[in-house]
Parts: structure tokens; C-alpha cells; sequence
């Protein structure tokens, strides 16, 4: 076979995997509930939002599908990146699921967006601390294409005044806040 015929071929054969790889992207991501993200409008001081935090409710997504007691760790690296270490626990006392990965600020005057990755520097998405409380008590968390949502607490619990005046900052934000699912913890 020619050279310029095998070439041919193996273009098609690349194009039809990205293709592919691009219907079953689209095909598997969950529907926007926010069809008008905000941009942050406070401030992100990241020595403070660092730290553990507990999730307290979330919009669904298939990397966390079936998972409880979930909690995000985030630490400085010595390149000045943020480590990541996601963990979730299949409720109530099933296997602990871990996802490791690493962010940069995305924008220096806010430090409210951040570039994060957990596969590796092909795939990286947006990650947006739309709100936070004054003592970085609490945190709601998105991404500008509205089809996640976390919420965020340096406890596990909160107090139900504490809570339902987070989920009414949700609604602000034009989110439903009966879209979210409640995150057990023990």
C-alpha cells in the first residue's frame, strides 16, 4: 500500500476517534442548571479556602454517582500548584473512592477561578468558587457552563439556618436549589 494511502487511513481513523470520543462527551454530560452563571464577585484569598472541606450537597455527576462523606482536600504544592485529593465513600460503610489531581488560578486579581485537572494536561475543566462565607466557613462551587454544583462546608453538618441560607445564596445565583442532592455523613 502507498505511503499517502496508509496516511489517508490513519487520519480517518483518528478524526472517527475524536468524533466518537466528542458524541460520547456530549452524550454522557449532565444537562445545564444554570443556563447564566455568574462570574465570582468576591474574592478568593487561597491561603484561607485551602484546607478541608466537606460536601454537603451537590448537582449529580457521574464521577461521584453513588457516593457519601464526601470531602475535598486541597493543599500547596512546592510549584505553586494546588493538590487535590478528592475522596467519597459508597454509603454507608462500602469503599472508599479516591481521585487525585492538581489546579492553577485562572485568574490573578479574583483568585475565584481556578484550571483543574485530574486526568492528566489533556483534560481540564473550570472551577469556580462562585461564593464563599467571610471566615471561609462555607463555599459554593460551579463551573461557567452550569452543569455542576457543590456545596461546601468546613463541617459536615450545619446548622439548618446555617444551611437553608446557603441553599437561598444558591437560588441567587440561578441555580435550583432542588436540583442538588444532600450528601450523607455519618
Amino acid at each position: 500500500m502507498k505511503q499517502s494511502t496508509l496516511l489517508k487511513i490513519a487520519a480517518g481513523a483518528a478524526a472517527a476517534a475524536i468524533g466518537g470520543a466528542i458524541v460520547y462527551s456530549r452524550a454522557t454530560r449532565p444537562p445545564v442548571i444554570n443556563p447564566a452563571v455568574p462570574s465570582p464577585q468576591k474574592p478568593v484569598d487561597l491561603t484561607r479556602y485551602l484546607g478541608t472541606w466537606y460536601e454537603l450537597a451537590r448537582h449529580e455527576n457521574r464521577y461521584q454517582k453513588g457516593l457519601d462523606a464526601c470531602t475535598a482536600e486541597y493543599s500547596l504544592r512546592g510549584d505553586g500548584e494546588i493538590r487535590i485529593v478528592n475522596r467519597g465513600r459508597v454509603w454507608p460503610d462500602g469503599e472508599v473512592h479516591e481521585v487525585r489531581g492538581r489546579a492553577i488560578v485562572a485568574d490573578e486579581d479574583m483568585g475565584a477561578k481556578l484550571r483543574v485537572s485530574f486526568f492528566g494536561p489533556l483534560y481540564t475543566g473550570d472551577y469556580w468558587v462562585l461564593d464563599h462565607g467571610e471566615e471561609y466557613e462555607w463555599a459554593i462551587v460551579g463551573e461557567p457552563e452550569g452543569r455542576f454544583l457543590w456545596v461546601l462546608a468546613r463541617e459536615p453538618k450545619l446548622e439548618t439556618a446555617e444551611f437553608e441560607a446557603i441553599l437561598k445564596r444558591v437560588e441567587q445565583l440561578g441555580y435550583d436549589r432542588w436540583a442538588l442532592r444532600r450528601t450523607r455523613h455519618a
